[in-house]
C-alpha cells in the first residue's frame, strides 16, 4: 500500500508579487526550490496564513537569490503581495519507505525569503 506524505515545506515565505496576466503557477526563488528538493513543474500546496487560503498550482523557478515569490495567473487573485505562506509538495511512497523518508524542510528569512 502506498500513502501521501510532505516530501518538502517552505515554510513562512513572503509573496513579492501577484501577475494575474500569467498563464499560471508560482514562481519561486531556484534557490529555494534547489532547497527544499522542489523540481520545476512539481505541484505546490500553498497555505495562505494571512487569509486562510489552500490552493495548488505548479513550481516554476525565479532568478536564484532573489527572494522571488510571485502567484500567477488566478492564484494571484488568492493573495497580497506581502502575505506569509507555506509551500508543501507531497510524494506516494510505500509504507516502509514513509516511515524512514525525512521530507526538505526549509525556513527562509521571512524578511527577505533569502536562505540564512
Amino acid at each position: 500500500m502506498k500513502i501521501e506524505v510532505v516530501k518538502s515545506k517552505i515554510h513562512r515565505v513572503k509573496v513579492t508579487g501577484a501577475d494575474l496576466d500569467y498563464i499560471g503557477s508560482i514562481t519561486i526563488d531556484e534557490d529555494l526550490m534547489d532547497a527544499a528538493n522542489v523540481i520545476r513543474g512539481e505541484k505546490v500546496q500553498i497555505v495562505n496564513n494571512n487569509n486562510g487560503e489552500r490552493l495548488e498550482t505548479y513550481a516554476i523557478p525565479g532568478p536564484r537569490g532573489s527572494g522571488e515569490l510571485t502567484l500567477n495567473g488566478a492564484a494571484a487573485r488568492k493573495v497580497a503581495v506581502g502575505d506569509v505562506l507555506i509551500l508543501i509538495t507531497y510524494a506516494w511512497m510505500e509504507v516502509e519507505e514513509a516511515r524512514s523518508f525525512n521530507p526538505a524542510l526549509v525556513f527562509p528569512n521571512e524578511e527577505n525569503n533569502q536562505l540564512n
